[in-house]
C-alpha cells in the first residue's frame, strides 16, 4: 500500500513509520502546504491544516492513503495550550481525524506567539537549541522528555489507523493495512 505523509518533518514521518512501516507499505514524504497560518492558533485551524496536508499528499503522490499531521496552539481561559491534529484521507473522500495531547505553555512562550512568532522560533530562543520541532518538540521540552513530539504524533497516527481499520472491517471482513 502506498501511504503519503504531507510533510518532510522527520518527527511526522517517523510517527507514520512507527505505525505503518512494513514490507508491503511504501511511505512517501512530500512537502505540501498546510493552507493555514504558519502558526495555527485554534483547534479548527490546526485541524484544517492536517486535513489539507492529507488531501494534498494523497493526490500529489497518487497514493492509497494520505496522512496530514499539524501542530498548533489554542487560547483557553487557562492560558495557551499546545494542540495537535491528524487526518487520514482515502481516494474515495473518506476522512478520519484525531487529536493529541494538550499541555499549557509557559506564559513567556505564549507571549512570544501572541507577538507574532512561530512556536519553533520561540522554542529555539527559549531553549537555546536548534530545530526543536524536528527533535523533542515543545511537548518534549515541557514534559522533561517524558513525551516527545514523534511519540505524540505516533499516538495520533494510531488513532487514525485504528479508525480506518474499524471502518474497513465493517465494510469487509479482514480488511487490514498490510
Amino acid at each position: 500500500m502506498k501511504i503519503a505523509v504531507g510533510s518532510k518533518n522527520k518527527t511526522k514521518i517517523g510517527a507514520v513509520a512507527n505505525v505503518l512501516a512494513s514490507e508491503t507499505n511504501e511511505i512517501i514524504a512530500v512537502d505540501v502546504p498546510s493552507g493555514v497560518s504558519l502558526q495555527p492558533f485554534s483547534d479548527e485551524e490546526t485541524l484544517l491544516g492536517a486535513k489539507n496536508r492529507a488531501h494534498r499528499a494523497l493526490f500529489e503522490t497518487n497514493s492509497d492513503i494520505g496522512i496530514g499531521l499539524e501542530g498548533g496552539v489554542m487560547e483557553t481561559k487557562e492560558g495557551m495550550l499546545l494542540c495537535n491534529w491528524g487526518a487520514l484521507k482515502l481516494k474515495d473522500g473518506t476522512e478520519f481525524i484525531a487529536s493529541g495531547a494538550r499541555i499549557l505553555l509557559p506564559e513567556d512562550v505564549a507571549r512570544g506567539l501572541r507577538n507574532g512568532f512561530e512556536l519553533s522560533e520561540v522554542m529555539e530562543e527559549y531553549t537555546a537549541k536548534h530545530d526543536v520541532r524536528s527533535k523533542e518538540g515543545a511537548i518534549g521540552v515541557f514534559t522533561n522528555n517524558l513525551v516527545q513530539r514523534e511519540e505524540m504524533f505516533t499516538h495520533i497516527v494510531k488513532l487514525l489507523v485504528g479508525q480506518y481499520l474499524f471502518a474497513s472491517q465493517k465494510v469487509s471482513e479482514g480488511g487490514q493495512l498490510n
